[in-house]
């Protein structure tokens, strides 16, 4: 009987040891499996943070280009801003002069008109030839005198192409 039981022990310890060995077998079996599943998912979180990078890097490259497109645009705007500016400069530059100018001859004939009296004519009958003569016999110099001439009010002709020299 103790030889039984002896067997019977012994086979149970290698019932015994052989589920330890199933369930390590099958624990090695569940740990490869895990492993595997974790290098999977290790995988596919490099490809999507790797496909993120791509996408940030695209993206860069886009806001680089459109940064770009941007300042160019500006640089444009400004120069042309500055010539518009300069251009404005020349205008009011030469508006000035030609008002200069304007006033400069209308005092000149405001003061010819009243010391020669050439288009004031108190008689209606009055020709401005004889308004003149008048004038010039009572100024013996004025054949001398550039400004008793006969047409002293000639309309002073300009054209806008006379005004691109200034």
């Amino acid at each position: 009987m103790a030889s039984s039981s002896g067997n019977s022990s012994g086979s149970t310890q290698l019932q015994n040891s052989g589920s330890e060995g199933d369930l390590q077998h099958l624990m090695d079996q569940r740990k490869r499996k895990r492993m595997q599943s974790n290098r999977e998912s290790a995988r596919r979180s490099r490809m999507r943070k790797q496909q993120h990078l791509d996408d940030m890097m695209g993206q860069v490259t886009q806001l680089r280009k459109e940064n770009n497109q941007i300042l160019t645009s500006i640089n444009i705007t400004t120069q042309h801003l500055m010539n518009v500016e300069a251009e404005n400069s020349v205008l009011k530059a030469q508006m000035e002069e030609l008002s200069q100018r304007l006033e400069s001859l209308t005092e000149i004939l405001n003061y010819i008109n009243s010391s020669n009296g050439v288009f004031e004519t108190h008689e209606p009958n009055n020709t401005f030839l004889h308004h003149h003569q008048a004038s010039a016999s009572a100024d013996h110099n004025s054949f001398i005198n550039p400004w008793n001439l006969l047409y002293v009010n000639q309309p002073i002709m300009a054209t806008a192409d006379m005004l691109h020299q200034y």
